[in-house]
C-alpha cells in the first residue's frame, strides 16, 4: 500500500504541533486523505516535515484519540474509517434548541457524529471553544453570539465548512446563515394577531435585554403597535408572583416569566384568553397543550434543523431568512 504524502498548512500563529494535526485533519475531510490510507511513518514523516519525531508522534496521538486514524502493530497508521464529524455551538439549552438539534441529528446519516456545545453567551467561553475546535471538525454550525455582528473569531473557520444559525449580521456572499427575523416578522405577526390583542385594554411585554440574548428589536416592534392600536404599554424586566393585572396581555420571551404568569393567573381565578391574554415567543411542545395552548410568535425550528443538516450533508452555499410566524391558540 503506497503512504500518502501529507501537505503542511503553516498557518500563521499555530505551533508545529497544531499545524500537523490541522493538515491532516483538513486533508481527511476534504477526502485528500481517504478511509484505509496509510500514512507516513513518524520517521517519514518527521524527516520530509523538518517537525521532530516528539511532534510528529504527538500530532498522531492527538488524531488517533480525536477517531481520526488508528494504528496497527508492525503496519503503521491509517485514516479511520467514515469519520465526518459536526461541531454544533448552540447559545443555551432549552426545549425549541432541543427541537432544533433532535431534527438536526434525525436528518444527517448515522455515519456523521454531532459534538453538541453551549457557549451561553459567555464571550471568552465562546472565543475558546470555537479556538479550540480549529481542525477537529469537518463542518461547523454555530449560533453567533450577537445580533449586531458577527464574532471576529468566527472568520477562522473556513467559510465554505461554517453556518450561522439564529441571529447576526453575515455579508451576502461571505457566510452561510439560516437566521430568523426579528425586525418586520414581529411587526407583521403582531398585526396579524391584532383583532385578539385589541380586545384587552393593554400589553405588558416581559423583557430585559440584560438578563436575555433577545435582540431589543422587540422593544420597538411591541412599542409602536400599541401606540398605533392605542393600547397601553408597559415593559417590565420581570414577572412577580401578584403581579397580574387582568384585561391585560403579557408578552413574554423567557419560559420562567411564562411559568410565573400561568401559575399566578391560577392563583387568582384569571382564566387565560379571557381575563388575561398570554403571548410568548418561541414554539415548543409544551406551548401546545398548556391552558388549552399558548399563543406564540415563533421560527420554525424543526424547519432550522433540517436546512442545517441539509447544508452539512450536501455543503452547497445558502444564505436564508427563516419565516417567523403568528401560532394562535386559548391563550389570547
Amino acid at each position: 500500500m503506497t503512504e500518502k504524502r501529507i501537505i503542511i498548512d503553516d498557518t500563521a500563529g499555530q505551533t508545529k504541533l497544531q499545524q500537523l494535526v490541522h493538515s491532516i485533519s483538513e486533508s481527511i475531510a476534504n477526502g485528500t486523505l481517504k478511509n484505509g490510507d496509510m500514512l507516513p511513518s513518524v520517521n517519514q514523516l518527521s524527516s520530509e516535515s523538518g517537525f521532530s519525531r516528539d511532534t510528529v508522534f504527538k500530532a498522531y496521538t492527538i488524531l488517533k484519540q480525536r477517531n481520526l486514524i488508528e494504528s496497527a502493530p508492525t503496519k503503521g497508521y491509517f485514516v479511520a474509517g467514515d469519520s465526518f464529524k459536526v461541531m454544533m455551538l448552540l447559545d443555551d439549552f432549552s426545549a425549541f434548541k432541543e427541537q432544533l438539534y433532535q431534527s438536526f441529528r434525525q436528518n444527517l446519516p448515522d455515519s456523521y457524529s454531532v459534538d453538541l456545545l453551549f457557549h451561553h453567551y459567555n464571550e471568552e467561553l465562546f472565543t475558546q471553544l470555537i479556538e479550540n475546535s480549529l481542525g477537529r471538525y469537518s463542518m461547523y454550525v454555530v449560533m453567533n453570539i450577537d445580533e449586531t455582528a458577527i464574532h471576529p473569531v468566527l472568520q477562522k473557520i473556513d467559510p465554505n465548512k461554517l453556518l450561522i444559525l439564529d441571529m447576526g449580521t453575515p455579508e451576502d456572499g461571505k457566510m452561510n446563515y439560516l437566521l430568523q427575523d426579528f425586525d418586520q416578522s414581529l411587526v407583521n405577526c403582531l398585526e396579524e394577531g391584532s383583532d385578539r390583542l385589541k380586545k384587552y385594554s393593554g400589553m405588558v411585554l416581559v423583557y430585559d435585554e440584560n438578563s436575555t440574548p433577545h435582540p431589543s428589536a422587540i422593544l420597538l416592534a411591541v412599542q409602536g403597535f400599541c401606540a398605533k392600536h392605542s393600547l397601553e404599554f408597559k415593559r417590565i424586566s420581570q414577572i412577580k408572583s401578584g403581579e397580574i393585572a387582568s384585561n391585560t396581555v403579557y408578552f413574554v420571551v423567557r419560559d420562567s416569566d411564562l411559568v410565573t404568569v400561568i401559575k399566578t393567573c391560577r392563583s387568582k381565578n384569571l382564566k387565560l384568553g379571557e381575563d388575561v391574554g398570554v403571548l410568548s415567543y418561541n414554539d415548543t411542545p409544551m406551548k401546545q397543550i398548556v391552558g388549552g395552548g399558548i399563543s406564540v410568535i415563533s421560527t420554525d425550528f424543526e424547519e432550522m434543523g433540517r436546512e442545517a443538516a441539509e447544508f452539512v450533508k450536501n455543503k452547497q452555499k445558502i444564505a436564508k431568512i427563516l419565516k417567523t410566524s403568528l401560532i394562535l391558540r386559548d391563550s389570547m
